[in-house]
């Protein structure tokens, strides 16, 4: 009998005419020339907790929280936060909701994780924020949670929403429904983001704009190192400056599908883009994985230095000059459909061929 076996996967070549299968033990009955393969897994139980008073679900992995979908209306728009490694080591930025020492003040509106468009039929759902003076309000839009439809738990856990893409003066230019499914081994953690936009009152256009998409703003020590202030503006002309801070410990490095590093992967099109740093003596790298059934597939990188890390598969010119602007457009009851994933990793290197398996998996997936 020739028996090879591993972590991941069990395969038995056998003379067997029958196979009875026990996980973990494994028992056989033996005829010629037939091959049997078998999975195993470290799939952990990942349990999801309403807290109705708080509007957060909280997703427990290990007895310990991963993430919290926070949906509450005093919110510009539902995202995770925070986002823990596996190693239990925060990975997003705590301002504007818990602000920790030494950390950056600037982009109000980039907490958690998160997804939205800066020009929905001219309405500006990025950048909104609390920051935003009331007599300005009425050029940003806000997402509105109108319905948890499941919160299930399991080695899958799976949480599906409603939610209303509304101007400042509540009218719903689209729907959302999301679904996150949230799966996790012993060092990984992943997020697989499914979300339908569907046009319901109208018309809706959606234009170029590198304010998007799918986004997640991370803990000063994912930042890559600099020594010079910076000023950042959206795409109405607002300044941010983000001033050069002490950067021990800070030791962020963006990897690119397309073997590109660090600032250059800004503005580039890929199936994926890795963020590595170490954090509490542990090395944690974490991904984003765009879709090939995506619109504007590979998705550019909005990948900044700062913090800032994000794919945008809704925006083309505004990333490259040379491109043509690239706008699309929904008829009332019409539906576009993304998909992402978020990979976490620590405690090892996430290598780029590993990511390409990752792509490669999450593709045939959906």
């Amino acid at each position: 009998m020739k028996y090879f076996y591993n972590r991941v996967y069990c395969r038995y070549l056998i003379n067997s005419t029958l196979v009875i299968r026990v996980l973990p033990m494994v028992f056989f009955i033996a005829a010629a020339g037939i091959t049997v393969s078998c999975q195993t897994s470290d799939m952990r139980d990942v349990k999801l907790v309403r807290i109705e008073n708080k509007e957060r679900i909280d997703i427990i992995i290990d007895d310990a929280l991963f993430t919290s979908y926070q949906y509450s209306q005093y919110f510009e728009k539902p995202f995770l936060y925070p986002v823990n490694a596996p190693n239990g080591s925060v990975i997003t930025r705590g301002f504007p909701l818990e602000p920790r020492k030494g950390e950056r003040v600037d982009h109000p509106h980039q907490v958690g994780l998160w997804f939205n468009h800066g020009s929905i039929n001219g309405t500006d759902f990025w950048n909104n924020s609390s920051a935003i003076p009331a007599e300005r309000k009425d050029e940003y839009g806000h997402i509105v949670v109108s319905e948890i439809v499941k919160a299930e738990s399991g080695k899958k856990g799976v949480l599906a929403v409603i939610a209303d893409w509304d101007d400042n003066d509540g009218n719903t230019i689209l729907v959302e429904k999301t679904k996150y499914i949230f799966t996790a081994t012993e060092s990984s953690r992943t997020v697989d983001h499914l979300t339908t936009l569907t046009a319901v009152n109208g018309p809706v256009i959606i234009l170029d704009n590198k304010e998007g998409m799918f986004a997640i703003r991370v803990d000063r020590v994912f930042e890559m190192p600099s020594d010079q202030p910076l000023i950042f503006t959206d795409d109405k002309g607002n300044p941010t400056t983000v001033e050069a801070i002490d950067n021990t410990g800070v030791t962020g490095m963006y990897t690119s599908s397309q073997g590109l590093k660090g600032d250059a992967v800004w503005g580039t099109r890929n199936d994926w883009v890795l963020l590595s740093g170490k954090k509490d003596n542990t090395l944690i790298t974490f991904g984003i994985f765009d879709h090939p059934d995506n619109p504007g597939y590979p998705a550019y990188a909005h990948a900044r230095g700062y913090g800032l890390f994000s794919f945008n598969n809704l925006g083309q010119k505004s990333y490259d000059p040379k491109q043509e602007s690239k706008n699309y457009k929904l008829e009332k009851g019409q539906s576009m459909t993304l998909y992402h994933r978020v990979y976490i990793q620590s405690g090892s290197e996430l290598t780029p061929e590993k990511a390409d398996q990752i792509f490669g998996e999450f593709s045939k997936t959906y």
